[in-house]
């Protein structure tokens, strides 16, 4: 009963995947038999079900797909997706009784899915319910493979939603007049972009894109991680098998991949065309990239039922068959390709084209700058150039780039026709789940000393080991223990059957240069043949690491994961962790180094994931900086330091998926280095904010579209930029309002080689220093983080403040008049500030915290006070302070600009009046304790700030920005959009 059961309630939820949701037990009793029509046999069954049981799994994920079904359909009852009302609805269209939802209620939570953000120029809507369902082939098989391999099912439904996003904005391929989509996809670092990409190609070919072109980073190993993957996960063993030649069945790509021979690639069940869908046909393999085909014409050829109609109209779109190229961005690569299909350009305005552009800011960006172009042409880069010339010969090919950095793509010029800028759309991932990026090794929202923090509650003080600035050997072993240690704590889980580990990776990455990667790898090579791991003075060594580092981390952080609390206990796993890292010649070692020396290919072949474990210290420079996936890495040492966020945070190779092994994940870097991933990852995160916040509609309108990205992007620290300045030419900001938004200027002179631009500025804030004459009690606060989502409590105690008021004008005055190092730092946040009205902004209140007796001395400044002094840091460049304001300080400025916060303030209350912004000033030095019980000089002493606007600041018209960019046709002029 049980086998008929289930097939018949699957038949039922696949009939409804397309109707929305109806009486079940009805219709399963309609598929199978009557005993099915009072839904005791579903119960029972359920009932007795593990969370392996096949039905079970389908309700779970056809629950959660109608969860978030963005539709108006009538079941809905008029709920919106993503909420406990939609779930109810669902149920109620199901006539389940009771007790069944309850069950369901239990086994079936409802978790809405984080949405993609989405900011988008107007287009035509063609996706509709009925043209997704009636071609779904690929995606449905694509689908059930992720869930298949244990895909959660909300992850599954996000992935759909997010793709879709994605393909509706597209041309309808089947249009008579063509047009041309260019959009860019914005992920995280190593957070499963290509799952999105595929999904997007499954989507796209179900839909009849019949090429596809995906453009992958500048290395052949990138390219060919990323051909497998589609060839595994999207066209599967039936469309590769049509290549495999019936005399030689065993000389294919993938003979000795131990995935195929154990049939992981993805089966459709026959071949595609068989079944009335489209088989995809490969011009390029895993071994080789595009070649110049010597029958360019019979491989691009498609084949047309009707011959009197054209390519893309439905009678022949639906039965002829898709290409795809996975081709590296290499200028001869991609002119073989351009030449080639140049040879049937006279038909390719037929043929509906996706092109997906990997790791789209690198290398595609015209980087060639404007001072070498002539009168009407312009100057380009060649891989750019190349991709000019694919958009510009097929005009039904749709753009579509993938990053996690795309500062370089929205600063292109968004009139430049042949440019890849992404005019129609811009879709922002949501950080998936399980995923562990930048924020995830920075506390971020705390000012507690890393030493004060627990292992519970700061991400920093779990994974980030500083060290010093010059190179240390003694730290670079540490490293290498704690990559042994981490490769046993997996090796003693696998054992006890908690995890299987296929892959253990350390990453070096000092320098850039191929002769430092040949002396880091002898060195790392020596220091583990010396390193007595079987003997007392390692053993010594590694009990003391595991006892105050390893253990004490992983109990606090993941209890539940078995780590033994006696070092004695990992001595056998610590002996098999050996045996996998050290290879059998016992004179070499366990690293591989990984970069463009050709001496050096044939020990990279060893690095294949996709063929054999690999667990291997991996020492390198750009190959292991952008888009390849280190898999199984858990233990990075890293050194190189760069000036831009872009290229910082597509280094964060440490950034990704760590199942079961989280908590062993460690990074060693400088201060300075973590520092500077704190900005990019306070960059990155205030672009998501800014898009987030725009993506809402005003008045059933856009605020923005991606033409005005650009003023969105952050600087933090003004020796990071977003990316290359050859990347940053066509965009300026001119204006920025943040009503109710926290303002928190860095860049500041350096008081030790600025004195005079130091005392300046103190000079300036003279007048507000002697106004400064009211001592006012105000609550302190604490952030904490409760589930990883930064919390303000009140604290319990209070802290003084010094208190100023005057008005807008006059504080206008003394901001303009302020000196920064960096010409346009605070500059638009003035004239936005500038700009408004006196019912918007017409006082300022001021606050000097004191600090505790038991933090220093206070003293006069400018002749007036007393103040606090704080301690502040400075980066290593000295452009700027690495943080200005405590959040201990930040609630009460905020009531007094009248925003609402979870802790109640009266002292800041009674200062709040309508059209009010604060200020906190920070009299700040680099260190306080060097003049020891004298008086610091007024001209090593930093006021700096934090400020925040009332909402009463917001525009009427609710756009926030004013920018401009440069006009395509005349590079020197600026034109300026006016709200």
């Amino acid at each position: 009963m049980s086998d008929e059961l289930s097939t018949a309630y699957s038949a039922a939820l696949d009939a409804m995947a397309r109707t929305g949701p109806r009486n079940l037990h009805p219709l399963a009793a309609m598929l199978g038999d009557n005993s099915l029509a009072d839904g005791n046999a579903l119960l029972t069954h359920l009932r007795a079900a593990g969370p392996e049981d096949a039905l079970r799994q389908q309700f779970a994920h056809s629950l959660a797909a109608w969860d978030q079904a963005a539709t108006d359909a009538p079941w809905t009852a008029g709920t919106t997706g993503d909420t406990p009302e939609r779930r109810s609805a669902v149920l109620d269209a199901l006539n389940l009784d009771p007790t069944t939802q309850k069950l369901f209620a239990d086994w079936f939570p409802y978790a809405a899915v984080a949405t993609p953000i989405v900011i988008a120029d107007d287009w035509e809507e063609w996706r509709d319910g009925q043209r997704r369902h009636e071609r779904d082939f690929y995606w449905a098989h694509y689908r059930k493979y992720l869930l298949d391999r244990g895909w959660d099912d909300n992850a599954v439904i996000g992935l759909d939603r997010a793709t879709e996003e994605v393909v509706r904005r597209l041309s309808d391929p089947t249009r008579a007049k063509a047009y041309q989509a260019k959009g860019l996809v914005v992920g995280y670092v190593q957070s499963g972009k290509t799952a999105n990409f595929t999904g997007v190609i499954a989507k796209a070919v179900d839909a009849g894109y019949r090429l596809v072109i995906v453009l992958t980073g500048t290395t052949n190993m990138l390219r060919a991680q990323t051909q497998r993957r589609l060839d595994m996960e999207l066209l599967g063993r039936e469309n590769l098998e049509l290549e495999i030649s019936a005399h030689d069945s065993r000389r294919h790509d993938y003979q000795d991949d131990p995935d195929w021979d154990a049939d992981r690639f993805i089966r459709h069940g026959g071949r595609p065309s068989d079944a009335g869908y489209p088989d995809i046909r490969r011009l390029s393999t895993h071994a080789w990239d595009y070649r110049r085909l010597q029958q360019g014409f019979s491989a691009l050829e498609y084949h047309r039922r009707e011959r009197t109609r054209r390519l893309f109209e439905p009678a022949n779109l639906f039965t002829s068959d898709a290409r795809l190229v996975v081709a590296k961005k290499n200028k001869n690569v991609l002119q073989d390709l351009v030449a080639d299909l140049g040879r049937i350009s006279d038909r390719l305005d037929e043929v509906p084209v996706l092109i997906i552009d990997d790791e789209s800011d690198q290398a595609s960006v015209n980087t060639s700058s404007p001072k070498k172009w002539k009168d009407d042409s312009r100057a380009r880069t060649a891989i750019n150039r190349l991709i000019g010339q694919l958009l510009t010969m097929m005009p039904r090919a749709q753009y579509v780039g993938y990053t996690a950095t795309p500062y370089a793509n929205v600063f292109v010029d968004p009139d430049d026709v042949e440019d890849i800028f992404p005019r129609d759309f811009l879709v922002s991932l949501p950080r998936p789940l399980g995923y562990m990026g930048a924020e995830d090794f920075h506390d971020l929202d705390t000012d507690t000393p890393l030493s004060q923090r627990s292992y519970a509650d700061s991400q920093e003080h779990r994974h980030v080991r500083l060290l010093s600035e010059e190179p240390d050997d003694a730290e670079l072993r540490t490293a290498l223990d704690m990559y042994l240690l981490t490769g046993a704590v997996k090796l003693h889980r696998q054992r006890l059957g908690h995890a299987t580990y296929r892959h253990h990776t350390m990453l070096v990455h000092e320098a850039m240069g191929r002769e430092s990667h040949r002396e880091a790898a002898i060195t790392i090579n020596a220091m583990w043949n010396t390193g007595d791991y079987r003997g007392p003075s390692g053993l010594r060594r590694l009990r003391q690491l595991y006892e105050t580092d390893v253990l004490p981390v992983s109990h606090a952080s993941s209890p539940e994961l078995p780590t033994p609390p006696n070092f004695d206990d990992l001595r056998q796993d610590i002996g098999a962790a050996l045996s996998r890292i050290s290879p059998p010649d016992r004179d070499t070692g366990p690293v591989i180094v990984v970069n463009s020396d050709p001496d050096l290919e044939r020990q990279q072949e060893s690095l294949d994931f996709d063929r054999r474990p690999v667990w291997r210290v991996l020492v390198g420079g750009n190959k292991l900086a952008r888009g390849f996936t280190v898999e199984g890495l858990t233990v990075t040492y890293y050194r190189r330091a760069t000036a831009q966020v872009d290229t910082l945070m597509q280094m964060g190779r440490w950034f990704g998926f760590r199942p079961r092994y989280r908590d062993l994940v460690r990074i060693y870097t400088t201060e300075e280095l973590h520092s500077m991933f704190a900005a990019a990852c306070r960059d990155e995160e205030f672009l998501r904010a800014e898009l987030r916040r725009y993506a809402r509609p005003v008045d059933g309108r856009p605020q923005i579209t991606p033409r005005q990205v650009p003023p969105l992007i952050a600087q933090h620290r003004p020796d990071l930029r977003p990316t290359n300045r050859n990347k940053m030419w066509n965009a300026r900001l001119v204006e920025r309002s943040s009503p109710g938004e926290p303002m928190e200027p860095v860049a500041y002179p350096y008081p030790e080689t600025a004195a005079r631009l130091t005392l300046g500025n103190n000079t300036v804030w003279r007048p507000v220093l002697a106004a400064a004459d009211q001592v006012v009690r105000f609550r302190t606060v604490r952030v904490t983080r409760v589930n990883d989502v930064a919390v303000t409590q009140a604290a319990g105690t209070h802290y003084d403040a010094r208190i100023a008021t005057l008005g807008h004008h006059r504080m206008l005055e003394i901001l303009g008049a302020l000196t920064w190092n960096g010409s346009d730092t605070f500059q638009p946040e003035i004239a936005w500030l500038r700009t408004l009205r006196p019912d918007q902004l017409n006082r300022w209140v001021v606050i000097f915290p004191f600090q505790s007796s038991s933090k220093g001395t206070t003293q006069n400044i400018m002749g007036h006070g007393p103040f606090s002094i704080f301690q502040r840091a400075w980066t290593v460049s000295k452009g700027s302070l690495r943080v200005v304001s405590e959040s201990r300080h930040r609630n009460a400025a905020n009531r007094i600009a009248g925003l609402a916060t979870p802790v109640p303030d009266l002292a800041a209350d009674k200062l709040a009046e309508p059209a009010t912004g604060a200020l906190i000033m920070y009299p700040s030095v680099r260190d306080k304790h060097e003049y020891g019980d004298r008086p610091i000089p007024d001209d090593r002493i930093t006021l700096a700030f934090h400020l925040v606007t009332p909402l009463s600041t917001t525009p009427v018209n609710g756009k926030l920005i004013k920018w401009q960019t440069r006009n395509s046709n005349d590079p020197t002029a600026v034109v300026v959009d006016t709200r």
